[in-house]
């Protein structure tokens, strides 16, 4: 599985998270390590890193800053599921490592 240079848009978050469908990840990979800048909705600007496993599953850490000038951290596990067009959709569980650490779950899908 390659994630380099697709982009993602949430379909469906927790009412926990701050991602929505105005939120836009654009995606890189070299090798097994994938990045993302991403933003939009509640996000001024986030960015994560991941390694993604063979089975094409990302583990994932991302930080982010909201339109309240907080400093969001947390961890992620995204596990892809190839569409009937082709593309990806990514079924997320994450949790935050600030605030107060709840976690959750997301559907990204790339556009």
């Amino acid at each position: 599985m390659n994630y380099n240079n697709k982009t993602f848009r949430p379909v469906s978050n927790s009412d926990n998270g701050e991602t929505s469908a105005e939120t836009l990840f654009k995606y890189k990979q070299k090798g097994t390590i994938v990045t993302s800048t991403y933003s939009g909705g509640q996000i001024v600007e986030g960015h994560l890193i991941g390694l993604v496993a063979s089975d094409g599953t990302i583990e994932m850490r991302y930080h982010q800053v909201n339109t309240k000038g907080e400093l969001m951290t947390g961890s992620c596990v995204s596990k892809p599921e190839i569409m009937e067009s082709g593309k990806i959709r990514l079924h997320e569980t994450w949790q935050w490592t600030s605030g107060d650490k709840s976690n959750g779950n997301s559907i990204l899908e790339e556009v």
